[in-house]
C-alpha cells in the first residue's frame, strides 16, 4: 500500500514538473515570436497575441493594445531587432506567466534608430486555452551588462 501511494505521489509531482516544463518552454517560444512579429510589423499575430485589456509601458509612456497596434504598424516605433542576452526562468501563477528578458533593442523611434538596453517584463495568462499578453514594460537597464 505504502509503495503503490509513492508512486501515485511521484507520478503527480512528474506530471506537475512536465506540466510547468511545457509552459515554460511555450511561454519562452511565444516570447521570441513575439520579437519577430513586432520586427516584421506582423499586427495579425500581434492582435491574436495582445490581450484587449493589455497595456505596455515604454520609455516615452504607457498606453493600450489599440495604439501599441497603431505605432508598430505605422512604423512610429519599429522594433528592428532584439537581441535577447538572457531570459529567466518563467515565474508560473497558476494562469499566468511572468517573463524576464534582459535585452538590446535596436529600434526606429520617428526617424531616429536608437539602441537601448532593457529589462523587459512580460505578463502571459491563458484564457480560453490560449496564451494572451497582459503587460509588455521596457525598463531602461543603465549598462547593458546589468
Amino acid at each position: 500500500m505504502k509503495r503503490t501511494l509513492l508512486i501515485i505521489c511521484l507520478s503527480i509531482i512528474g506530471l506537475q514538473t512536465a506540466f510547468s516544463q511545457n509552459t515554460e518552454d511555450e511561454i519562452k517560444k511565444l516570447s521570441k515570436d513575439k520579437w519577430q512579429w513586432m520586427a516584421d510589423k506582423d499586427v495579425d499575430k500581434l492582435t491574436e497575441l495582445f490581450d484587449s485589456q493589455a497595456m505596455f509601458v515604454h520609455m516615452g509612456g504607457s498606453w493600450g493594445k489599440e495604439r501599441e497596434l497603431d505605432i508598430i504598424k505605422s512604423g512610429f516605433i519599429h522594433y528592428e531587432k532584439a537581441d535577447i542576452h538572457e531570459v529567466f526562468p518563467p515565474i508560473v501563477i497558476e494562469n499566468t506567466v511572468i517573463l524576464l528578458n534582459r535585452i538590446t533593442l535596436l529600434a526606429v523611434v520617428g526617424t531616429q534608430e536608437v539602441s537601448n538596453p532593457f529589462m523587459v517584463t512580460e505578463v502571459y495568462v491563458k484564457v480560453g486555452g490560449k496564451w494572451k499578453m497582459g503587460s509588455l514594460s521596457f525598463s531602461k537597464l543603465m549598462t547593458p551588462g546589468e
